[in-house]
């Protein structure tokens, strides 16, 4: 699949894959599966507050860079064996 992009060149998506929205990150890390939260954000929003879950802002909306988030993983895996 490509996407346009403000100067009509195509980009496949899968180069846009890098920073993932909540909900990309919801399933990511398979919070439906393991969790039994009425909403799943709040999952997330606790994961911000609490752990530090790694995000960025961009033109206001919050995106989480996936080698972030696995590093993340790793380092909350280490420290809470």
């Amino acid at each position: 699949m490509l996407m346009q992009n403000r100067d009509n060149l195509e980009k496949p998506l899968n180069n846009y894959h890098d920073l993932l929205t909540e909900n990309d990150l919801i399933g990511f890390l398979r919070i439906a599966e393991i969790s039994k939260a009425a909403d799943y954000h709040n999952v997330i929003e606790n994961l911000k507050r609490m752990h530090g879950l790694p995000r960025i802002h961009i033109c206001g909306k919050v995106l989480y860079p996936k080698e972030a988030i696995k590093e993340w993983i790793k380092e909350k895996t280490t420290l809470e064996k």
